[in-house]
């Protein structure tokens, strides 16, 4: 059974900054890739940042340079640490994982940016 969830959002000021957290079960190794995607209301589910073994972390345009996806397999967890947060970072951010074709979802966690 592939469970992930997320932590970490909430309401930050514009600058700001915000470590999100994805922990995943056991079933998940060091080799699966692990992605955040955020969906802003109104809108489409879009990819924000991947990691791959043995690949250079992936980004979406809008967020390069100030969000750094990272990984620490012995505690199975995925990071999403985002620096310089702008109100058009305001969206529910999920946690994905893509395993023999098959993608598997947290429930998200909302971030707000917001003076």
């Amino acid at each position: 059974q592939v469970q992930l969830v997320e932590s970490g959002g909430g309401l930050v000021q514009p600058g700001g900054s915000l470590r999100l957290s994805c922990l995943a079960s056991e079933t998940i190794f060091s080799s699966d890739p692990m992605s955040w995607y955020r969906q802003a209301p109104g809108k489409e589910r879009v990819l924000v940042a991947r990691i791959r073994s043995g690949r250079d972390p992936d980004y979406a345009n809008s967020v390069m340079d100030r969000f750094a996806i990272s990984r620490d397999n012995a505690k199975k967890t995925v990071y999403l640490q985002m620096n310089s947060l702008k109100p058009a970072d305001t969206a529910v951010y999920y946690c994905n994982t893509r395993i023999s074709g098959v993608n598997y979802w947290g429930r998200g966690t909302l971030v707000t940016v917001s003076s």
